[in-house]
């Protein structure tokens, strides 16, 4: 009897590590993907310098993973739905689009069924891309992504 109590005790105390660290990746996400730098390059195409993301190595691991991260979305006009949306760390009046943060703070979302709108925030789950190549789209993406209830 005593050692099913122990081995009961000890599958909570793993499960409430796991729980605590899923809850910490899901906060550390934006911080984690703001540990980017960048570097000038010219443009060919543009004729000027602009600015390459250069990813740190704990971002790059996180590239084709599934990432779960909260945050906001940003109405964006030309998206075409609720399955393709700009996703923020800061609601509407903070974003990067507003003036109020850097490109590491969005990402462009593909999500695999429409995700209501809202103002308020929301976690939603996806695989992550680095995109420090297209200068038309956003330097972080996820595919594939559904909404974490």
């Amino acid at each position: 009897m005593q050692i099913m109590k122990i081995k009961t005790l000890a599958l909570m105390a793993l499960f409430a590590i796991g729980f605590c660290i899923t809850l910490q990746a899901q906060e550390n996400a934006w911080k984690t993907l703001g540990k980017v730098t960048y570097k000038k390059e010219y443009d060919e195409m543009l004729g000027f310098k602009v600015d390459v993301p250069i990813f740190s190595n704990e971002i790059q691991k996180l590239e084709g993973k599934e990432v779960t991260i909260k945050g906001y979305i940003i109405p964006v006009e030309g998206y075409k739905s609720h399955k393709e949306f700009i996703f923020s760390a800061y609601p509407y009046s903070m974003c990067f689009f507003c003036g109020g943060a850097g490109p590491e703070t969005v990402l462009e979302v593909k999500a695999k069924s429409a995700v209501p709108f809202t103002a308020d925030p929301i976690t939603i789950k996806g695989k992550l891309h680095l995109n420090s190549k297209d200068i038309n789209k956003l330097m972080y993406s996820l595919s594939n992504v559904e909404l974490v209830k």
